[in-house]
């Protein structure tokens, strides 16, 4: 047993690494989360499934740690070599499995348990340890214990998101985290309990150690080029261009052919934004039939890609057009890359374009705040309401703040979705619309590369808008007048009379959007 003269460093090193552990485990929840929202899409799910999942498993490891706490120090330094394994590489493991499976749910369930497992052993056997140096009230012991745990607990928290990720990324991030937990591990029972020890643990725990590390070194040396083979087992095309942001993961694809036209493909989060090959027609369509009026002062709300702002360009009558964009990272793909700026044109370099990197929802309550000077056509292009962060861009609040923001004999537009693919999403989408006070036509043409696609033309007045392109409208590759007049009949199979208006409290649009587009 360790000397009275030294009991108290020792007691400080087994609580640091108690902080340790929680930051180390709770970095591994958050990036079980991250990668979801990444994948998914969906945040508030993926964490259910995670923190669930985990707080089960934590419970059942530390039943399982009872018989281990015969020798306590061996079998910790185990479960902090399993731990810094399991967790280091869960990020890599999922993503692959995302990639060439359909076991991505599974997958992060197990990796999950697992990870809780583990993590549930470690107070435990923490415990022991730190009883075995000095002798303590089990309620002061305790106390001590978690005041380390859930002190490591924020400071896991905080390291994840400042300096983790900007730093390392998420795979390399969870990588150094697993390096780290296993140090921790070590540093514990090799300096504290290195006496108590026999030969054959000494030998047991050396290769244990060794060869996690090697693991992990080979894993991180391996780590770019594994995460770049998974991805592009994705996309059908070439990847041209990946980052991965706060916000989202981009992705650009590039086909070249002989004799054709190359095709570009934009997908955030594995969705879908454009094709080059029939994007004209998504655009073409989203953006004339509202010019049909005033059109000086123009808002466009999401489309960061340039598209929309290209065919809002073609008009000499706009003349101050703001575009506000979640993602800076969008803006520069679009405003520098070769193949998406030739796509839109280079609208990023006119004079009238002011560009904004900000949320769309924030960024309009402060104008309606301000009392902003309206704008008299107000372009709504963003991404389908399939998770928490995007659903309330389709909300009662917000378009009724966006009513603020559109001037008296103006227009709105927005891009509703699939008419077909999702009616009973395409149907909330109007009647939130006019239930924040505009009057609504809806209106759907065909986009190969998305199928049977809807918007919803919106009059702040409160009346139906006529559905027809501008006087001054620039000659189009898809829209025309016999094409727009065709475009406002949805069929009867897909006109749905019962659809819910969407608020952000009570977001029924993104269950209508996730049941829908599950069947296809």
């Amino acid at each position: 047993m360790p000397r009275d003269s030294w009991s108290r460093p020792a007691r400080v090193v087994i609580l640091g690494a108690a902080l340790v552990c929680a930051a180390c485990g709770l970095v591994y929840e958050l990036a079980l989360i991250a990668l979801g929202s990444y994948l998914i899409g969906d945040t508030v799910v993926q964490a259910s499934i995670v923190v669930s999942v985990m707080v089960f498993a934590m419970g059942m490891g530390s039943l399982f740690a009872k018989p281990l706490q015969r020798f306590p120090a061996v079998a910790f330094v185990a479960v902090e070599a399993l731990l810094a394994l399991v967790g280091g590489c869960a990020v890599l493991v999922l993503y692959r499995s995302f990639a060439v499976t359909d076991a991505y749910t599974p997958m992060m369930i197990v990796l999950a348990a697992l990870i809780g497992v583990l993590i549930g052993a470690e107070i435990p056997l923490l415990m022991t340890l730190l009883q075995r140096i000095r002798a303590q009230e089990a309620g002061s012991a305790v106390a001590d214990m978690f005041a380390a745990d859930y002190l490591g607990a924020l400071l896991g928290g905080l390291a994840f998101p400042f300096l983790l990720l900007p730093a390392l990324g998420l795979v390399k991030g969870t990588i150094a985290t697993g390096v780290l937990n296993l140090v921790a591990g070590t540093v514990v029972v090799m300096w504290l309990f290195k006496r108590s020890l026999s030969r054959v643990s000494w030998v047991g725990i050396g290769t244990l150690v060794v060869a996690v590390a090697v693991v992990l070194s080979v894993v991180w040396w391996r780590a770019d080029a594994i995460e770049v083979d998974s991805r592009q087992q994705l996309f059908r095309d070439p990847i041209a261009y990946a980052e991965r942001t706060e916000y989202q993961e981009i992705i650009l694809t590039e086909r070249h052919r002989i004799g054709g036209a190359d095709d570009v493909r934009l997908f955030l989060n594995g969705d879908l934004q454009f094709a080059s090959q029939d994007e004209y027609r998504y655009h073409e369509s989203l953006v004339h039939p509202a010019m049909a009026g005033r059109h000086e002062r123009v808002l466009v709300l999401g489309g960061g890609d340039g598209l929309a702002l290209r065919e809002i360009l073609r008009y000499d009558g706009a003349r101050d057009i703001t575009l506000v964009e979640l993602d800076p990272a969008v803006l520069d793909l679009a405003r520098h890359h070769d193949s998406v700026r030739e796509l839109n044109g280079d609208a990023f370099a006119d004079e009238r374009v002011d560009a904004v990197a900000a949320d769309a929802f924030g960024w309009v309550r402060d104008q309606v705040n301000a009392d902003a000077q309206p704008y008299d056509v107000v372009v709504i292009d963003m991404p389908d309401p399939d998770s928490t962060a995007t659903s309330k861009l389709y909300s009662l609040e917000f378009y009724g703040m966006v009513h603020g923001l559109v001037a008296d004999g103006g227009r709105m537009v927005v891009q509703a979705g699939s008419p077909f693919f999702a009616p009973r999403s395409f149907a909330s989408v109007r009647e939130t619309i006019e239930a924040a006070g505009f009057g609504a036509r809806p209106y759907m043409v065909s986009v190969p590369s998305f199928g049977d696609w809807g918007f919803v033309l919106a009059d702040p007045d409160g009346r139906v808008p006529p559905l027809h392109l501008p006087d001054d409208a620039p000659d189009l590759r898809y829209l025309s007048a016999d094409v727009l007049e065709a475009a406002a009949v949805i069929p009867p199979d897909k006109v749905v009379t019962d659809a819910e208006v969407s608020t952000m409290l009570d977001p029924v649009i993104l269950e209508y959007t996730r049941s829908e587009w599950k069947q296809w």
